[in-house]
């Protein structure tokens, strides 16, 4: 039986995917939790095969962040499942160490399909995923740092604001900043953007 506990901030999302999942006679669903904080704790309590994240939460902590340090207790295999497929968030959720990474418009069977895989440790990725990886490997590939620093670029804030936000230095920021213009290719914020969205490194807007 594979001990499954569905993280998202969602309450009708959850119940659509409880009401799924119980339809399979090899998975049970053992628990919940609305925010990433909540899955990290309930993760590490015990009990838990396979922990169905979301991405996104309100609050300080989000899925990434969550399924690292669930993977880093070794408490729970981590899925990944969201509306979210920027190669950002995909590149950010298996760096993390998530078994797999699935979308919600995945119909039951497949979602089924890559709760059984991902809990005996397999990858589980949804179709198209694994070949835009792949086809990704040759493109400038941001780190998971530079990528926040261009998405707050993106929303207009100036490098001080940046530097608040994420905790770092203006010095730090301009840094990332200069790598990010290199590795793209371009010698504007302006242009960083665009590219940034184009290569979907972060969300377009």
């Amino acid at each position: 039986m594979i001990r499954i506990l569905l993280a998202d901030d969602h309450p009708v999302v959850r119940a659509g995917i409880r009401a799924m999942l119980e339809t399979e006679t090899d998975v049970q669903v053992v628990g919940e939790a609305a925010t990433a904080e909540d899955a990290v704790a309930r993760a590490a309590a015990g009990g838990i095969d396979l922990v169905l994240m979301d991405l996104q939460f309100p609050g300080a902590m989000q899925g990434a962040e969550a399924t690292r340090r669930i993977r880093r207790d070794g408490s729970a295999r981590v899925l990944v499942l969201t509306n979210y497929d920027t190669d950002a968030d995909i590149l950010g959720a298996i760096e993390a160490g998530a078994s797999g990474y699935l979308l919600k418009d995945a119909p039951p069977g497949e979602l089924a399909a890559a709760v059984r895989a991902a809990a005996a440790g397999e990858s589980a990725l949804a179709p198209g995923i694994a070949s835009r990886l792949g086809a990704s490997a040759a493109e400038p590939r941001l780190t998971a740092r530079e990528a926040e620093v261009l998405a707050l670029v993106a929303e207009g804030r100036s490098n001080r604001d940046i530097g608040r936000v994420l905790f770092l230095s203006e010095a730090t920021v301009k840094s990332h900043l200069v790598h990010t213009f290199t590795k793209l290719g371009v010698g504007s914020r302006t242009a960083a953007v665009a590219r940034g969205r184009e290569l979907g490194a972060i969300r377009g807007g």
